[in-house]
C-alpha cells in the first residue's frame, strides 16, 4: 500500500526503555537509507530478539530492503551496544496486521477495520474496534458498534491519546486484494 507520509512525519507511538533507546539509534540510520521506522519491539529471554519494523515512504518493503537496513544498522547497534546480552536483529515489513503509527497511516487505510488502544480511558473505555472513516485535524474518526445503539456511530479519537493501533486482519479482503478483484487503496 502506498504511503503519503514523508520520512519526517511524527510517529504517534513512542517506545519505552530499551526499545526507545534502540529506536533513537535506529531511526536516523533508517531515514538516511531512505526508509521510515514503524516500530521497535524487543522480545525473548533477556531481549534475545530486536525486531525493527520499517518501510519505504511509499509503503513498500522487499527482502533486499530488509537486508539493506540490517547491514546499515548492525554497525551502529554494535558500536552503542544498547542490549545487555547477545541478541538477534530482525528487520521486517509492517505486514497485513500492520501497526498504525502516523496520522497518514490512518488516512491511507480509511475504510479498513482497526483496533485502537488508548493511553487513558475515554468514557470509561480504552479499547476500540471499528472502521476508519477519516482523519480530521488531530483525531481519527472511527465507526464503531455501541451497545444500545441500533446503528454504528462515528467517534473521534485524539492522536495524542492513542497508545497502540493496528489494522485488523481481514482474510477475505486480503484474498480479494491478491486476486485483483478489489481495488487497492
Amino acid at each position: 500500500m502506498p504511503s503519503t507520509a514523508t520520512p519526517k512525519e511524527r510517529r504517534l507511538v513512542r517506545e519505552t526503555d530499551q526499545e526507545r533507546t534502540v529506536a533513537e539509534l535506529a531511526e536516523p540510520v533508517i531515514e538516511e537509507l531512505g526508509f521510515r521506522l514503524v516500530r521497535v519491539k524487543i522480545s525473548g529471554r533477556d531481549g534475545g530478539t530486536v525486531q525493527i519494523m520499517a518501510e519505504r515512504p511509499n509503503g513498500e518493503m522487499s527482502v533486499d530492503d530488509c537486508a539493506t537496513i540490517s547491514r546499515g544498522l548492525s554497525p551502529v547497534l554494535d558500536a552503542y551496544d544498547p542490549m545487555p546480552a547477545a541478541y538477534n536483529l530482525e528487520v521486517s515489513s509492517p505486514g497485513i496486521d500492520r501497526p498504525l503509527v502516523r496520522p497518514s497511516d490512518f488516512a491511507l487505510w480509511a475504510g479498513h477495520e482497526a483496533k485502537i488502544e488508548l493511553k487513558e480511558p475515554v468514557d470509561g473505555r480504552k479499547r476500540f474496534k471499528g472502521t476508519i472513516e477519516d482523519v480530521a485535524g488531530e483525531e481519527v474518526h472511527l465507526k464503531i458498534e455501541l451497545d444500545g445503539k441500533a446503528e454504528p456511530v462515528i467517534i473521534g479519537l485524539p492522536f495524542s491519546l492513542i497508545g497502540e493501533a493496528k489494522l485488523v486482519v481481514d482474510p477475505d479482503g486480503f484474498r480479494m486484494d491478491l486476486s485483483g478483484s478489489k481495488p487497492v487503496h
